[in-house]
C-alpha cells in the first residue's frame, strides 16, 4: 500500500485522482495544491508547484511512496529531475525530456531530424527576419510562440496584416513574455485534429484511446481559443488505418528518436495530430496529460493507474496489458462568464444532486465554508456512456443543476 501524491489543482489533476483513488494499492492519496473537489478524495496542502524545496519537505512529512507530476510548468523546470535526485519515484518527463513541449524549435527540429511527418515551418529569434519571411509567405499562416504559454501561443493568421500583428505581439510586445523570444513561422494544415497520448517508459508505448478537443469559447467554433471548452474518446474519425499510420509514422519513431538522441522519456507523451489529405502529421507535442481530453480518456481505464505508472518508472511498460472500456468518453467544460479574457473570481456555487455523470473541479476553492469559482473553467461535466448521443443526452440532461454567476459552457460538444 502506497501514499502517492499528485502534483497540480485543475479538472485534469482531479480526473488523475479520481483513477489513483480506485486503486487498491494505495494507503493515501495526497495533491499539491489540489482544489476543492479533489480535497473530497485526497488530502490537500496549500504550496506552490515551483516550491520543489516545499513539496520535498512534504513528501518526507507524509512518507509519500510515489509522485505523479501533472503540469506543464513543474515538468519543464526538472520536478522530476529533483525528486529523483533525492531518491523519490516520480512519474513524469525530465527537464530535457519535457523540452518536446517546453520548447517548439527543439520539438520541431526534432520531428525533422528523425522524418516525423510535419508542418513545413522556419524559426526566427528577431522580429525583422520574422517580418521579412512573411512578405513572401502564403497565408494562412501559423505563428506559435517557441515557449510554453498556458496553451495560447499559436496564433493562425489569415493575411499578411494578421501576421505582421501576431509577430509584434509575441516578440515585440511580449503577450506571452519570455515564451516568444523565438517563434516558429508554419504552414497552415488542413484536416481534422485529433489528439492521441500515451504513456511511455523510455523504450516501450502504449496508447490510450483518441480524442478531440473543442478550442473555441462559443458554440459553432467562434470566439477565441481556450485551453478547451468540452473533449471525446474516441474519435470517431481516428480509424486503425490511421491509427497503425499513425503508430509507424509518428509514435514509434519519436520514442526511438528520442532514445538515440540520448533523451529517457518516461510520463506521458501527447500527439497533436491533423488528418491531412498527406496523411497523419503532427502539429505539437506536449509531455504530459492533456486537459480536457484527459477527463474524457481517463474514466475509460480499466488497468490500475498504479501499475502503469510504476512500469513507466521501471522500465517495464511493455510487462502491462493496458486496458480500456470500448465505451464512448465525454466532459463539458463549465466556464466563467468572461473565460477566457476576464475571469471573475469569488462567485458562489450551487450543485443539485447529480446522476450518472462525474463532476470533475477545475477552478473552485472554499471561501468562508463555501464553495466559490477560481478560475475561467471551473468545472468539467464528464460521463462514460456507449455512443455520443447517449453520452450527449447524459451530461446536457444534468448540466445545468450546477449554478454560479455568469456560468456557461457549449451546447455543441460532440457534434463533429
Amino acid at each position: 500500500m502506497k501514499n502517492v501524491l499528485v502534483i497540480g489543482g485543475g479538472g485534469r489533476e482531479h480526473a488523475v485522482c479520481y483513477a489513483l483513488s480506485k486503486s487498491n494499492k494505495i494507503n493515501k492519496l495526497f495533491c499539491v495544491p489540489g482544489n476543492a473537489g479533489i480535497a473530497q478524495i485526497a488530502t490537500c496542502k496549500s504550496l506552490s508547484v515551483f516550491d520543489f524545496d516545499g513539496v520535498y519537505e512534504y513528501i518526507k512529512e507524509q512518507n509519500i511512496d510515489l509522485v505523479f507530476v501533472t503540469p506543464d510548468d513543474p515538468l519543464a523546470k526538472g520536478m522530476v529531475d529533483y525528486l529523483a535526485q533525492r531518491g523519490v519515484r516520480a512519474f513524469g518527463p525530465t527537464a530535457a525530456a519535457a523540452r518536446l513541449e517546453s520548447s517548439k524549435a527543439f520539438s520541431k527540429e526534432f520531428m525533422i531530424r528523425h522524418g516525423i511527418p510535419t508542418a513545413k515551418s522556419e524559426i526566427f529569434d528577431c522580429a525583422t527576419n520574422a517580418k521579412e519571411y512573411l512578405l513572401g509567405a502564403e497565408y494562412p499562416i501559423v505563428i506559435k510562440s517557441d515557449g510554453l504559454a498556458l496553451g495560447k501561443g499559436v496564433i493562425i493568421c489569415a493575411d499578411k496584416a494578421e501576421a505582421m500583428q501576431a509577430i509584434d505581439d509575441i516578440m515585440v510586445n511580449k503577450a506571452f513574455g519570455d515564451a516568444g523570444n523565438r517563434v516558429l513561422i508554419e504552414e497552415f494544415l488542413v484536416g481534422r485534429e485529433v489528439t492521441v497520448m500515451a504513456f511511455c517508459d523510455g523504450t516501450h508505448i502504449s496508447i490510450m484511446p483518441s480524442s478531440q478537443d473543442h478550442k473555441r469559447a462559443f458554440d459553432g467554433d467562434k470566439g477565441l481559443n481556450t485551453g478547451g471548452m468540452g473533449a471525446f474518446a474516441p474519435s470517431p474519425y481516428f480509424t486503425k488505418a490511421h491509427c497503425d499510420e499513425f503508430m509507424q509514422r509518428v509514435a514509434l519513431p519519436t520514442v526511438s528518436g528520442l532514445k538515440s538522441d540520448g533523451i529517457e522519456f518516461k510520463g506521458v507523451i501527447y500527439f497533436g495530430l491533423m488528418m491531412t489529405d498527406k496523411g497523419v502529421k503532427v502539429i505539437e507535442y506536449n509531455s504530459r496529460l492533456g486537459d480536457p481530453e484527459t477527463e474524457a480518456v481517463l474514466p475509460l481505464l480499466k488497468t490500475d493507474l498504479v501499475d502503469i505508472v510504476e512500469a513507466c518508472i521501471d522500465g517495464t511498460l511493455d510487462k502491462v496489458e493496458v486496458e480500456w472500456q470500448d465505451k464512448v468518453g465525454f466532459t463539458v467544460v463549465i466556464a466563467s462568464g468572461g473565460y477566457p479574457s476576464n475571469v471573475v473570481k469569488g462567485y458562489e456555487i450551487t450543485i443539485g444532486n447529480l446522476d450518472g455523470v462525474i463532476l470533475f473541479h477545475a477552478g473552485t476553492a472554499i471561501k468562508d465554508g463555501k464553495l466559490v469559482t477560481n478560475g475561467g473553467r471551473v468545472f468539467q461535466l464528464s460521463c462514460i456512456a456507449d455512443d455520443m448521443e447517449s453520452a450527449r443526452k447524459l451530461v446536457y440532461g444534468q448540466i445545468d443543476k450546477i449554478k454560479f454567476k455568469d456560468c456557461r459552457y457549449r451546447t455543441d460538444i460532440g457534434r463533429v
